[in-house]
């Protein structure tokens, strides 16, 4: 039997967290620099910071200082990096990240593409709408789908449902 391949970025996840960012997989400078979001061309660092989900604007390798804030990082593909169109179909697991969700029982989960919310819901990317969902099970956190962050996807980019994710995680 072979041995589990190490995740290329661990898991950044607690039990009961206010919020989970979830990408299809690390890009590959994530990957070689051991950060989530690393490329400097990806605005998630400053997005989260102008939209207010954090207080000041955090560094990629400060990403496991976000789970004092209630806030952890995970990936639909935990073994291969790259753009989500040069991820292997296989190297999903959809089953493992939602077992992860319904263990750590987030509350409220933030897919930073529509594909890797496409993969997650199992329906063509041009089927997903950005912003909050509607639930899917009651004992499962609300999902929001964001615009990427990444600077591939510029063509694409919107702030909206990131303003939409701060308000709904600032509410008590």
């Amino acid at each position: 039997m072979a041995a589990k391949q190490a995740d290329l970025l661990p898991d950044q996840l607690q039990d009961s967290l206010r919020l989970v960012f979830v990408g299809t997989a690390a890009g590959k400078r994530s990957a070689a620099d051991g950060y989530y979001y690393a490329h400097p061309g990806n605005r998630f660092w400053s997005t989260i910071h102008e939209v207010g989900i954090t207080s000041r604007r955090y560094e990629p390798r400060e990403f496991a200082d976000l789970l004092t804030a209630g806030i952890g990082f995970t990936d639909l593909c935990k073994s291969d990096a790259g753009m989500d169109h040069e991820i292997a179909g296989h190297s999903i697991d959809v089953p493992a990240f939602r077992t992860k969700m319904l263990r750590h029982r987030p509350r409220t989960i933030a897919f930073t593409s529509k594909q890797a919310a496409s993969l997650f819901y199992n329906r063509p990317t041009r089927l997903i709408e950005l912003g909050r969902q509607q639930s899917m099970e009651e004992d499962f956190p609300q999902i929001f789908v964001l615009s990427s962050p990444s600077g591939a996807a510029s063509s694409h980019w919107t702030p909206q449902p990131w303003h939409e994710l701060s308000n709904w995680i600032a509410a008590p």
